[in-house]
């Protein structure tokens, strides 16, 4: 999702991103409309962490596949490990939206699914930047 050509490359990436990040929540949803427990637990946060990744490029256009995915892994652990203070679970108490972006109770083996998340993360960056980069080179 890295971009070229000034504004026009970034508002591109930019697009880019805001599509990764629409698909990314309509998979965690359907995610949970047809699997229960762990699976979809799992699944959850593994797609929470492509979600940051990919807000992190559309804040940030221009960005690493590996710092973004670094960002993306970075946050998720800081909200996980966040979760052991009690301040996540009172805010969730009170805000669906506090429940939906920091959780309420610590799970160390969330902690290997956000790394799962932002490696999926990544490669897909990666993937789309190089992709990007051989379509402008042959213009």
């Amino acid at each position: 999702m890295s971009g070229s050509g000034g504004s026009a490359g970034a508002l591109r990436v930019r697009a880019t991103a805001v599509g990764a990040a629409t698909v990314t929540v309509a998979a965690g949803l359907a995610t949970r409309a047809v699997a229960e427990g762990e699976a979809a637990k799992y699944a959850g946060d593994a797609l929470y962490t492509v979600l940051v990744h990919a807000l992190v490029v559309l804040a940030v256009p221009r960005v690493r596949p590996a710092v973004a995915a670094g960002i993306a892994l970075a946050f998720s652990w800081a909200v996980e490990f966040l979760q052991l203070t009690g301040i996540p679970a009172d805010l969730s108490r009170h805000s669906v939206l506090a429940r939906l972006v920091l959780g309420s109770t610590f799970n160390a083996p969330d902690l290997f699914w956000y790394a799962a998340g932002a490696a999926a993360g990544r490669l897909v960056h990666t993937a789309v930047a190089k992709r990007r980069r051989n379509v402008d080179g042959e213009r």
